[in-house]
Protein backbone atom coordinates (compact mmCIF):
# COMPACT_ATOMS: atom_id res chain seq x y z
CA UNK A 1 0.00 0.00 0.00
CA UNK A 2 1.27 3.43 -0.89
CA UNK A 3 0.42 6.18 1.54
CA UNK A 4 0.51 9.74 0.36
CA UNK A 5 1.87 12.13 2.99
CA UNK A 6 1.21 15.81 2.67
CA UNK A 7 3.42 18.28 4.51
CA UNK A 8 1.88 21.67 5.06
CA UNK A 9 4.31 24.44 5.93
CA UNK A 10 2.66 26.98 8.22
CA UNK A 11 4.04 30.51 8.25
CA UNK A 12 5.63 31.36 11.57
CA UNK A 13 3.59 33.84 13.59
CA UNK A 14 5.18 37.19 14.04
CA UNK A 15 4.56 36.87 17.77
CA UNK A 16 6.49 33.61 18.10
CA UNK A 17 9.89 35.07 18.83
CA UNK A 18 12.55 32.88 20.43
CA UNK A 19 13.13 33.38 24.13
CA UNK A 20 16.76 34.18 24.76
CA UNK A 21 18.82 32.55 27.47
CA UNK A 22 19.99 35.90 28.83
CA UNK A 23 16.42 37.17 29.14
CA UNK A 24 15.39 34.35 31.48
CA UNK A 25 18.58 34.67 33.55
CA UNK A 26 18.25 38.45 33.86
CA UNK A 27 14.55 38.24 34.75
CA UNK A 28 15.16 35.69 37.50
CA UNK A 29 18.03 37.75 38.96
CA UNK A 30 16.00 40.95 38.86
CA UNK A 31 12.95 39.34 40.52
CA UNK A 32 15.01 37.86 43.36
CA UNK A 33 16.73 41.17 44.08
CA UNK A 34 13.37 42.95 43.92
CA UNK A 35 11.63 40.61 46.37
CA UNK A 36 14.54 40.75 48.81
CA UNK A 37 13.68 44.36 49.72
CA UNK A 38 10.10 44.98 48.52
CA UNK A 39 7.25 43.29 50.38
CA UNK A 40 4.18 42.67 48.20
CA UNK A 41 1.78 45.56 48.75
CA UNK A 42 -1.12 43.24 49.62
CA UNK A 43 0.95 41.92 52.53
CA UNK A 44 1.78 45.45 53.72
CA UNK A 45 -1.89 46.44 53.65
CA UNK A 46 -2.84 43.34 55.65
CA UNK A 47 -0.10 44.02 58.22
CA UNK A 48 -1.27 47.62 58.62
CA UNK A 49 -4.83 46.38 59.23
CA UNK A 50 -3.49 43.98 61.87
CA UNK A 51 -1.51 46.81 63.49
CA UNK A 52 -4.57 49.06 63.62
CA UNK A 53 -6.72 46.54 65.52
CA UNK A 54 -4.07 44.89 67.72
CA UNK A 55 -4.68 45.39 71.46
CA UNK A 56 -1.73 43.44 72.88
CA UNK A 57 1.09 45.95 73.49
CA UNK A 58 3.82 43.36 72.87
CA UNK A 59 2.23 42.12 69.62
CA UNK A 60 1.54 45.66 68.41
CA UNK A 61 5.16 46.58 69.08
CA UNK A 62 6.33 43.54 67.08
CA UNK A 63 4.10 44.41 64.11
CA UNK A 64 5.35 48.01 64.25
CA UNK A 65 8.96 46.85 64.07
CA UNK A 66 8.16 44.63 61.07
CA UNK A 67 6.45 47.49 59.22
CA UNK A 68 9.22 49.98 60.03
CA UNK A 69 11.80 47.42 58.91
CA UNK A 70 9.87 46.87 55.66
CA UNK A 71 9.90 50.55 54.80
CA UNK A 72 13.60 50.86 55.68
CA UNK A 73 14.40 47.95 53.36
CA UNK A 74 12.30 49.38 50.53
CA UNK A 75 14.08 52.72 50.86
CA UNK A 76 17.57 51.29 51.36
CA UNK A 77 17.13 48.31 49.02
CA UNK A 78 18.53 45.84 51.54
CA UNK A 79 17.09 42.47 52.60
CA UNK A 80 13.92 42.33 54.69
CA UNK A 81 15.34 39.38 56.60
CA UNK A 82 18.83 37.99 57.13
CA UNK A 83 17.47 34.62 55.93
CA UNK A 84 17.11 35.42 52.25
CA UNK A 85 15.56 32.02 51.65
CA UNK A 86 15.74 28.98 49.43
CA UNK A 87 14.53 29.84 45.94
CA UNK A 88 11.40 28.09 44.68
CA UNK A 89 10.58 28.44 40.98
CA UNK A 90 7.26 27.48 39.42
CA UNK A 91 7.70 27.55 35.65
CA UNK A 92 5.09 27.13 32.90
CA UNK A 93 6.60 26.66 29.44
CA UNK A 94 4.40 27.06 26.40
CA UNK A 95 4.35 24.12 23.97
CA UNK A 96 5.21 26.47 21.11
CA UNK A 97 8.12 28.20 22.80
CA UNK A 98 11.38 28.31 20.89
CA UNK A 99 14.59 28.87 22.81
CA UNK A 100 17.74 30.70 21.82
CA UNK A 101 19.88 29.10 24.50
CA UNK A 102 22.76 26.76 25.16
CA UNK A 103 21.75 26.00 28.77
CA UNK A 104 18.83 23.96 30.01
CA UNK A 105 15.96 25.75 31.76
CA UNK A 106 17.09 24.64 35.24
CA UNK A 107 20.63 25.84 34.55
CA UNK A 108 19.34 29.20 33.33
CA UNK A 109 17.25 29.66 36.47
CA UNK A 110 20.17 28.72 38.71
CA UNK A 111 22.42 31.20 36.92
CA UNK A 112 19.80 33.86 37.65
CA UNK A 113 19.84 32.84 41.32
CA UNK A 114 23.63 32.99 41.36
CA UNK A 115 23.69 36.51 39.93
CA UNK A 116 21.01 37.76 42.30
CA UNK A 117 22.61 36.43 45.47
CA UNK A 118 26.08 37.69 44.60
CA UNK A 119 24.98 41.15 43.43
CA UNK A 120 27.59 43.59 44.72
CA UNK A 121 25.09 46.33 45.60
CA UNK A 122 22.83 44.04 47.62
CA UNK A 123 24.56 40.82 48.61
CA UNK A 124 22.06 38.17 49.73
CA UNK A 125 22.92 35.50 52.27
CA UNK A 126 23.96 32.14 50.84
CA UNK A 127 22.08 29.58 52.94
CA UNK A 128 22.03 26.46 50.75
CA UNK A 129 24.14 23.47 51.82
CA UNK A 130 25.10 20.52 49.65
CA UNK A 131 25.52 17.01 51.10
CA UNK A 132 22.64 17.69 53.53
CA UNK A 133 23.01 14.39 55.41
CA UNK A 134 26.80 14.61 55.53
CA UNK A 135 29.30 17.47 55.57
CA UNK A 136 26.67 20.15 54.77
CA UNK A 137 28.91 22.45 52.74
CA UNK A 138 27.59 25.87 51.73
CA UNK A 139 27.33 26.12 47.94
CA UNK A 140 28.32 29.78 48.21
CA UNK A 141 25.72 31.26 45.86
CA UNK A 142 22.37 29.93 47.16
CA UNK A 143 22.02 27.46 44.29
CA UNK A 144 20.41 25.18 43.39
CA UNK A 145 16.83 26.39 43.41
CA UNK A 146 13.89 24.03 43.88
CA UNK A 147 12.26 24.06 40.44
CA UNK A 148 8.85 22.82 39.31
CA UNK A 149 8.09 22.89 35.56
CA UNK A 150 4.95 22.30 33.50
CA UNK A 151 4.40 22.33 29.75
CA UNK A 152 1.23 24.24 28.82
CA UNK A 153 -0.39 25.53 25.63
CA UNK A 154 1.01 28.76 24.22
CA UNK A 155 4.23 30.45 23.22
CA UNK A 156 5.22 32.16 26.46
CA UNK A 157 7.11 31.28 29.64
CA UNK A 158 5.44 32.18 32.94
CA UNK A 159 7.56 32.13 36.08
CA UNK A 160 6.55 32.49 39.72
CA UNK A 161 9.47 32.84 42.14
CA UNK A 162 9.48 32.66 45.91
CA UNK A 163 12.33 32.91 48.41
CA UNK A 164 11.28 30.76 51.38
CA UNK A 165 12.92 31.28 54.75
CA UNK A 166 13.99 28.25 56.78
CA UNK A 167 12.11 29.31 59.91
CA UNK A 168 8.74 29.01 58.19
CA UNK A 169 9.66 26.17 55.84
CA UNK A 170 10.70 24.01 58.80
CA UNK A 171 7.15 24.21 60.15
CA UNK A 172 5.57 22.45 57.15
CA UNK A 173 3.21 19.64 58.11
CA UNK A 174 1.59 16.79 56.18
CA UNK A 175 -1.21 14.54 57.38
CA UNK A 176 -2.81 11.62 55.58
CA UNK A 177 -6.23 12.04 57.14
CA UNK A 178 -9.15 9.66 56.87
CA UNK A 179 -11.90 10.87 54.52
CA UNK A 180 -14.21 11.34 57.53
CA UNK A 181 -11.70 13.47 59.49
CA UNK A 182 -12.26 17.18 60.08
CA UNK A 183 -9.69 19.28 58.21
CA UNK A 184 -10.33 22.39 60.28
CA UNK A 185 -9.87 20.55 63.57
CA UNK A 186 -6.56 19.08 62.38
CA UNK A 187 -5.28 22.55 61.44
CA UNK A 188 -6.44 24.15 64.71
CA UNK A 189 -4.68 21.41 66.68
CA UNK A 190 -1.55 21.62 64.52
CA UNK A 191 -0.89 25.38 64.47
CA UNK A 192 -0.02 25.76 68.20
CA UNK A 193 2.64 23.08 67.73
CA UNK A 194 4.33 25.20 65.07
CA UNK A 195 5.51 27.57 67.79
CA UNK A 196 6.59 31.09 66.82
CA UNK A 197 9.63 30.17 64.72
CA UNK A 198 7.69 30.93 61.53
CA UNK A 199 7.43 34.59 62.63
CA UNK A 200 3.69 35.21 62.78
CA UNK A 201 1.64 37.04 61.74
CA UNK A 202 1.86 35.46 58.32
CA UNK A 203 -0.11 33.38 55.87
CA UNK A 204 -1.12 29.72 56.03
CA UNK A 205 -0.90 27.78 52.78
CA UNK A 206 -3.02 24.63 52.68
CA UNK A 207 -3.08 21.87 50.07
CA UNK A 208 -5.92 19.32 50.06
CA UNK A 209 -6.11 16.18 47.97
CA UNK A 210 -4.07 14.45 45.33
CA UNK A 211 -1.26 12.42 46.87
CA UNK A 212 1.17 13.29 49.65
CA UNK A 213 3.57 15.08 47.31
CA UNK A 214 0.76 16.83 45.43
CA UNK A 215 -0.81 18.17 48.64
CA UNK A 216 2.50 19.70 49.74
CA UNK A 217 3.02 21.27 46.32
CA UNK A 218 -0.52 22.70 46.38
CA UNK A 219 0.13 24.24 49.80
CA UNK A 220 3.34 25.85 48.59
CA UNK A 221 1.72 27.17 45.41
CA UNK A 222 -1.22 28.62 47.34
CA UNK A 223 1.16 31.01 49.09
CA UNK A 224 1.61 32.78 45.76
CA UNK A 225 -2.06 33.83 45.73
CA UNK A 226 -3.01 37.44 46.63
CA UNK A 227 -3.69 38.34 50.26
CA UNK A 228 -7.40 39.12 50.10
CA UNK A 229 -8.90 37.96 53.40
CA UNK A 230 -10.18 41.45 54.18
CA UNK A 231 -12.16 41.50 50.91
CA UNK A 232 -13.40 37.92 51.40
CA UNK A 233 -14.71 38.72 54.88
CA UNK A 234 -16.48 41.79 53.52
CA UNK A 235 -18.28 40.02 50.66
CA UNK A 236 -18.73 36.56 52.15
CA UNK A 237 -17.79 33.10 50.78
CA UNK A 238 -18.86 31.94 47.34
CA UNK A 239 -17.73 28.29 47.47
CA UNK A 240 -16.66 25.58 49.92
CA UNK A 241 -12.96 26.51 49.86
CA UNK A 242 -13.76 30.11 50.75
CA UNK A 243 -15.92 28.86 53.61
CA UNK A 244 -12.95 26.81 54.82
CA UNK A 245 -10.62 29.80 54.53
CA UNK A 246 -12.89 31.94 56.67
CA UNK A 247 -13.43 29.24 59.29
CA UNK A 248 -9.72 28.44 59.60
CA UNK A 249 -8.83 32.15 59.73
CA UNK A 250 -11.23 32.73 62.61
CA UNK A 251 -10.36 29.58 64.55
CA UNK A 252 -6.58 30.07 64.28
CA UNK A 253 -6.73 33.72 65.36
CA UNK A 254 -8.88 32.70 68.33
CA UNK A 255 -5.89 30.70 69.58
CA UNK A 256 -4.43 34.01 70.78
CA UNK A 257 -0.88 33.17 69.61
CA UNK A 258 -0.36 36.63 68.16
CA UNK A 259 2.61 38.35 66.56
CA UNK A 260 5.90 36.55 67.31
CA UNK A 261 3.94 34.20 69.59
CA UNK A 262 3.66 36.92 72.26
CA UNK A 263 -0.12 36.73 72.51
CA UNK A 264 -2.57 38.90 70.59
CA UNK A 265 -5.42 39.18 68.12
CA UNK A 266 -3.67 38.38 64.83
CA UNK A 267 -1.79 35.14 64.25
CA UNK A 268 -2.61 34.78 60.55
CA UNK A 269 -3.29 37.51 57.99
CA UNK A 270 -4.82 35.13 55.46
CA UNK A 271 -5.45 31.47 54.74
CA UNK A 272 -4.89 30.20 51.19
CA UNK A 273 -6.18 26.82 49.96
CA UNK A 274 -5.75 24.84 46.76
CA UNK A 275 -7.22 21.39 46.21
CA UNK A 276 -7.00 18.48 43.76
CA UNK A 277 -9.02 15.28 43.22
CA UNK A 278 -7.86 12.42 45.43
CA UNK A 279 -8.33 8.69 45.98
CA UNK A 280 -11.58 7.58 47.64
CA UNK A 281 -9.63 6.19 50.59
CA UNK A 282 -7.44 9.28 51.04
CA UNK A 283 -7.50 12.83 52.38
CA UNK A 284 -3.97 14.28 52.20
CA UNK A 285 -3.70 17.69 53.84
CA UNK A 286 -0.53 19.81 53.86
CA UNK A 287 0.08 22.98 55.83
CA UNK A 288 2.91 25.43 55.10
CA UNK A 289 3.15 28.86 56.75
CA UNK A 290 4.62 31.95 55.14
CA UNK A 291 6.49 34.21 57.53
CA UNK A 292 6.68 37.98 57.91
CA UNK A 293 9.33 37.96 55.17
CA UNK A 294 6.78 37.13 52.48
CA UNK A 295 8.77 37.18 49.23
CA UNK A 296 7.43 36.29 45.80
CA UNK A 297 7.30 37.76 42.28
CA UNK A 298 5.96 36.83 38.83
CA UNK A 299 7.06 37.52 35.29
CA UNK A 300 6.23 36.42 31.73
CA UNK A 301 8.64 36.09 28.81
CA UNK A 302 7.31 36.37 25.26
CA UNK A 303 10.51 36.79 23.27
CA UNK A 304 10.53 40.59 23.41
CA UNK A 305 13.31 40.76 26.01
CA UNK A 306 13.72 40.40 29.77
CA UNK A 307 10.74 41.04 32.05
CA UNK A 308 11.84 43.33 34.86
CA UNK A 309 9.94 44.21 38.03
CA UNK A 310 8.44 47.67 38.52
CA UNK A 311 9.27 49.43 41.77
CA UNK A 312 6.19 50.11 43.90
CA UNK A 313 5.16 53.52 45.20
CA UNK A 314 6.80 53.92 48.62
CA UNK A 315 3.87 56.12 49.69
CA UNK A 316 1.92 52.85 49.93
CA UNK A 317 3.95 51.96 53.05
CA UNK A 318 2.41 53.19 56.30
CA UNK A 319 4.38 55.88 58.10
CA UNK A 320 4.73 54.16 61.47
CA UNK A 321 7.36 55.21 63.96
CA UNK A 322 8.80 52.60 66.35
CA UNK A 323 9.80 53.73 69.81
CA UNK A 324 11.07 51.66 72.71
CA UNK A 325 8.51 53.00 75.16
CA UNK A 326 8.55 55.70 77.85
CA UNK A 327 11.03 54.09 80.23
CA UNK A 328 12.87 51.09 78.73
CA UNK A 329 15.43 49.18 80.77
CA UNK A 330 18.92 49.92 79.43
CA UNK A 331 21.53 47.21 79.96
CA UNK A 332 25.32 47.36 79.71
CA UNK A 333 26.31 43.91 78.42
CA UNK A 334 29.90 44.43 79.51
CA UNK A 335 29.02 44.77 83.20
CA UNK A 336 25.66 43.00 83.58
CA UNK A 337 25.46 40.49 86.44
CA UNK A 338 23.35 37.47 87.33
CA UNK A 339 21.80 39.49 90.17
CA UNK A 340 20.76 42.19 87.69
CA UNK A 341 19.06 39.84 85.22
CA UNK A 342 17.14 38.28 88.11
CA UNK A 343 15.06 41.49 88.22
CA UNK A 344 13.94 41.30 84.59
CA UNK A 345 10.29 40.43 83.91
CA UNK A 346 8.76 38.41 81.01
CA UNK A 347 7.46 40.73 78.29
CA UNK A 348 9.66 43.63 79.40
CA UNK A 349 11.47 45.69 76.74
CA UNK A 350 15.24 45.86 77.19
CA UNK A 351 17.80 47.90 75.23
CA UNK A 352 21.19 46.19 75.02
CA UNK A 353 24.50 48.03 74.67
CA UNK A 354 28.01 46.59 74.72
CA UNK A 355 29.54 43.42 73.33
CA UNK A 356 27.95 40.03 72.66
CA UNK A 357 29.05 36.95 70.76
CA UNK A 358 27.08 35.27 67.97
CA UNK A 359 26.55 31.59 67.25
CA UNK A 360 24.14 29.24 65.48
CA UNK A 361 23.79 25.48 65.01
CA UNK A 362 27.17 24.79 63.42
CA UNK A 363 29.09 26.90 65.96
CA UNK A 364 27.34 25.21 68.89
CA UNK A 365 28.23 21.82 67.47
CA UNK A 366 31.90 22.84 67.18
CA UNK A 367 31.88 24.15 70.76
CA UNK A 368 30.44 20.87 72.02
CA UNK A 369 33.07 18.86 70.16
CA UNK A 370 35.88 20.95 71.67
CA UNK A 371 34.52 20.74 75.21
CA UNK A 372 33.90 17.00 74.96
CA UNK A 373 37.48 16.52 73.76
CA UNK A 374 38.82 18.53 76.70
CA UNK A 375 40.13 21.25 74.38
CA UNK A 376 39.92 25.00 74.97
CA UNK A 377 37.61 27.22 72.99
CA UNK A 378 39.25 29.35 70.27
CA UNK A 379 41.01 32.52 71.31
CA UNK A 380 38.49 35.34 71.69
CA UNK A 381 35.61 33.00 72.52
CA UNK A 382 34.89 33.47 76.21
CA UNK A 383 31.23 33.28 77.23
CA UNK A 384 31.77 34.00 80.93
CA UNK A 385 29.01 36.38 82.08
CA UNK A 386 28.24 37.18 78.46
CA UNK A 387 25.31 36.90 76.05
CA UNK A 388 25.11 34.98 72.78
CA UNK A 389 23.02 36.11 69.80
CA UNK A 390 21.61 33.38 67.55
CA UNK A 391 22.18 35.02 64.18
CA UNK A 392 23.63 34.45 60.72
CA UNK A 393 23.84 37.94 59.20
CA UNK A 394 23.89 39.09 55.60
CA UNK A 395 27.28 40.31 54.38
CA UNK A 396 27.85 44.05 54.76
CA UNK A 397 27.91 46.31 51.71
CA UNK A 398 29.30 49.80 51.35
CA UNK A 399 29.83 51.48 54.72
CA UNK A 400 27.71 48.98 56.67
CA UNK A 401 29.17 47.36 59.77
CA UNK A 402 27.03 44.29 59.10
CA UNK A 403 24.14 43.45 56.83
CA UNK A 404 20.61 42.66 58.05
CA UNK A 405 21.06 40.62 61.21
CA UNK A 406 17.79 39.40 62.64
CA UNK A 407 17.51 36.42 65.01
CA UNK A 408 17.21 32.78 64.04
CA UNK A 409 14.88 30.26 65.69
CA UNK A 410 16.20 29.53 69.17
CA UNK A 411 14.62 26.10 69.60
CA UNK A 412 17.29 24.63 67.33
CA UNK A 413 19.81 25.49 70.03
CA UNK A 414 17.78 23.90 72.85
CA UNK A 415 19.85 20.72 72.71
CA UNK A 416 22.98 22.76 73.50
CA UNK A 417 21.52 25.04 76.20
CA UNK A 418 22.42 22.99 79.28
CA UNK A 419 25.97 22.55 77.97
CA UNK A 420 26.41 26.25 77.27
CA UNK A 421 25.03 27.39 80.61
CA UNK A 422 26.80 24.75 82.70
CA UNK A 423 30.20 24.65 81.00
CA UNK A 424 30.91 28.07 79.47
CA UNK A 425 29.64 30.60 82.03
CA UNK A 426 27.07 31.97 79.57
CA UNK A 427 24.64 34.41 81.18
CA UNK A 428 21.95 34.88 78.55
CA UNK A 429 20.77 34.22 75.01
CA UNK A 430 19.07 36.27 72.28
CA UNK A 431 17.06 34.62 69.51
CA UNK A 432 13.52 34.38 68.23
CA UNK A 433 10.51 32.24 69.15
CA UNK A 434 9.88 30.07 72.18
CA UNK A 435 12.20 27.69 74.04
CA UNK A 436 11.34 24.06 74.75
CA UNK A 437 10.88 22.52 78.23
CA UNK A 438 14.49 21.31 78.55
CA UNK A 439 15.93 24.71 77.63
CA UNK A 440 13.56 26.53 79.99
CA UNK A 441 14.55 24.20 82.83
CA UNK A 442 18.24 24.85 82.09
CA UNK A 443 17.60 28.60 82.14
CA UNK A 444 15.80 28.31 85.50
CA UNK A 445 18.44 26.00 86.95
CA UNK A 446 21.34 28.29 86.05
CA UNK A 447 19.45 31.54 86.72
CA UNK A 448 20.06 32.68 83.14
CA UNK A 449 17.73 34.59 80.81
CA UNK A 450 16.45 34.32 77.24
CA UNK A 451 15.59 37.41 75.18
CA UNK A 452 13.97 37.73 71.77
CA UNK A 453 14.57 40.15 68.95
CA UNK A 454 11.77 40.51 66.39
CA UNK A 455 11.93 38.05 63.51
CA UNK A 456 11.24 39.94 60.28
CA UNK A 457 12.95 43.15 61.44
CA UNK A 458 16.54 42.26 60.47
CA UNK A 459 17.54 45.56 58.87
CA UNK A 460 16.14 47.53 61.81
CA UNK A 461 18.08 45.34 64.26
CA UNK A 462 21.29 45.71 62.26
CA UNK A 463 21.22 49.47 62.76
CA UNK A 464 21.90 48.87 66.46
CA UNK A 465 25.18 47.04 65.63
CA UNK A 466 28.07 49.50 65.66
CA UNK A 467 30.99 47.06 65.18
CA UNK A 468 31.46 43.44 64.12
CA UNK A 469 34.41 41.10 63.77
CA UNK A 470 34.80 37.36 63.20
CA UNK A 471 36.45 35.68 66.18
CA UNK A 472 36.19 31.96 65.39
CA UNK A 473 35.30 29.38 62.74
CA UNK A 474 35.50 31.72 59.70
CA UNK A 475 35.14 28.70 57.41
CA UNK A 476 31.51 28.45 58.53
CA UNK A 477 30.62 31.60 56.59
CA UNK A 478 27.48 33.21 57.94
CA UNK A 479 27.54 30.68 60.82
CA UNK A 480 30.97 31.83 62.09
CA UNK A 481 31.21 33.21 65.62
CA UNK A 482 31.38 37.00 65.58
CA UNK A 483 31.62 39.64 68.25
CA UNK A 484 29.07 42.42 67.85
CA UNK A 485 29.17 45.77 69.60
CA UNK A 486 25.60 47.03 69.93
CA UNK A 487 23.95 50.28 71.00
CA UNK A 488 20.35 50.18 72.27
CA UNK A 489 19.50 46.89 70.53
CA UNK A 490 15.77 46.32 71.21
CA UNK A 491 14.83 42.95 72.73
CA UNK A 492 12.03 41.49 74.86
CA UNK A 493 12.46 39.27 77.91
CA UNK A 494 10.99 35.93 76.81
CA UNK A 495 12.14 33.56 79.61
CA UNK A 496 13.17 35.07 82.93
CA UNK A 497 15.65 33.64 85.41
CA UNK A 498 12.82 31.81 87.21
CA UNK A 499 11.79 29.96 84.05
CA UNK A 500 8.65 31.98 83.30
CA UNK A 501 8.03 32.10 79.52
CA UNK A 502 6.10 34.87 77.80
CA UNK A 503 5.40 32.45 74.93
CA UNK A 504 3.32 30.42 77.38
CA UNK A 505 1.70 33.19 79.40
CA UNK A 506 1.01 35.59 76.51
CA UNK A 507 -1.03 33.29 74.22
CA UNK A 508 -2.81 31.72 77.22
CA UNK A 509 -3.90 35.16 78.42
CA UNK A 510 -5.16 36.26 75.01
CA UNK A 511 -6.90 32.96 74.34
CA UNK A 512 -8.90 33.50 77.53
CA UNK A 513 -9.68 37.10 76.59
CA UNK A 514 -11.00 35.98 73.20
CA UNK A 515 -12.97 33.13 74.78
CA UNK A 516 -14.69 35.53 77.17
CA UNK A 517 -15.53 37.87 74.30
CA UNK A 518 -17.19 35.04 72.38
CA UNK A 519 -19.28 34.16 75.41
CA UNK A 520 -20.32 37.78 76.03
Amino acid sequence: MITNRIHISMPESAEMKPIRQEDLIASVADALQFMSYFHPLDFIRAMKQAYDVEESPAARDAIAQILVNSRMCAEGRRPICQDTGIVNAFVEIGMDVRWEASLGVEDMINEGVRRAYKHHDNVLRASILSDPAGKRRNTGDNTPAVIHMRVVPGDKVNVNLAAKGGGSENKAKLAMLNPSDDIVEWIVKTVPGLGAGWCPPGILGIGIGGTADKAVLLAKESLLDPVDMHELRARGPQDRLEELRLEIFQRVNELGIGAQGLGGLTTVLDVKIRDYPTHAASLPVALIPNCAATRHAHFTLDGSGPSLQKAPDLDQWPKIMWESGPDPRRVNLDTVTREEIATWKPGETVLLSGKLLTGRDAAHKRIQQLLDAGQPLPEGVDFTNRFIYYVGPVDAVGSEVVGPAGPTTATRMDKFTEMMLARTGLLGMVGKAERGPAAIEAIRKHRAVYLIAIGGAAYLVSKAITAARVVAFPELGMEAIQEFTVKDMPVTVAVDSKGNSVHQTGPAEWQQILLQRRKA
